[in-house]
């Protein structure tokens, strides 16, 4: 009965330990999302929503105007005037960016006219720092900035020496092409970034939103060949069937999209949870995680 009793014993220890063990796993994200309330998530403005029609699929576009304002408004007149339409991915260079506009653009006899768009915009490069705006912190510290955290569900930094925030170069950031001169940027012409962060362009070119849904399309066409990664050959170059911005198409062909808050309770506990993970795979916690290591949570609206 002794030996029953200590090998019950024992097994129960052993029962205790991996129930301890498991508690101190780190919960997968889809666990930790799927007790989010409603109230945590966000429907994005549809005026603020851009619908990039590709031949492979959507990709939607969140633009930013508490950031880039002007930029905002001159790429709205460029979509409600149909500007895209037809025109084309014209660069893409690999660990960088997927780049879109007209291929003429440097001829002015062949270029696609502007219509009541402007040709070019104040740099909007960064805004000054507002208390009114959403802002979410990260506890860690950054290279590029004195503080970076998230903005209305957009990456950010500011320096609160120099009142002034911005938005940050991370993965599917959407920024504004534009020439040597800092105002030759209007819209016409944009980027995705698709690789490794190259935070060191923060400050030098106005980020005008970020891809929220359709990054695998953009991320998986050929790399092209010419300096830059600039398509020589017309041939490979992807045509833009369409963009629309979503107020403009009626409800029933929206995709119902939300993003989740992060000032939630919700975005705290991902974060938390890419910060140290630990579970049978991850070992050692990192105990601390980068900008742009942090994706926001993306949902159809159930």
């Amino acid at each position: 009965m002794k030996t029953l009793l200590l090998a019950g014993a024992v097994a129960l220890g052993l029962a205790t330990a991996a129930v301890a063990a498991d508690a101190t796993k780190t919960p997968p994200v889809k666990d930790i999302l799927a007790k989010s309330s409603p109230q945590e998530w966000r429907t994005p403005d549809p005026e603020n929503l851009l619908y990039m029609d590709l031949p492979q699929g959507r990709v939607i576009i969140e633009l930013a105007p508490d950031f880039t304002p002007l930029h905002a408004a001159n790429i709205r007149t460029l979509v409600r005037e149909h500007y895209f339409d037809g025109l084309a991915v014209i660069r893409v260079q690999d660990n960088f960016v997927t780049q879109w506009g007209d291929p003429e653009e440097d001829d002015k006899a062949k270029m696609k006219s502007l219509g009541k768009a402007k040709a070019s915009l104040p740099p909007e490069f960064t805004r000054p720092i507002d208390a009114k705006l959403s802002w979410t912190a990260l506890p860690d510290g950054d290279v590029y900035a004195p503080e970076v955290g998230f903005s209305n569900g957009f990456p950010a930094a500011r320096d609160k020496a120099s009142g002034q925030a911005w938005l940050a170069h991370c993965y599917g950031a959407v920024g504004v092409a534009r020439d040597v001169g800092p105002t030759t940027g209007s819209g016409s012409s944009l980027y995705a970034i698709i690789g490794q962060a190259p935070r060191n362009l923060d400050r030098n070119l106005a980020v005008a939103g970020k891809v929220i849904k359709g990054m695998e399309f953009l991320s998986a066409y050929p790399r092209g060949a010419e300096p830059m990664g600039f398509y020589k050959d017309a041939a490979l170059r992807t045509t833009i069937k369409s963009v629309r911005i979503a107020a403009d198409v009626p409800a029933a062909e929206r995709t119902p999209i939300q993003v989740l808050r992060t000032d939630s309770a919700t975005f705290a506990a991902v974060v938390d949870a890419k910060r140290n993970r630990h579970d049978d795979f991850y070992t050692l916690p990192a105990g601390k995680i980068d900008l742009c290591n942090i994706n926001v949570p993306v949902r159809e609206k159930p």
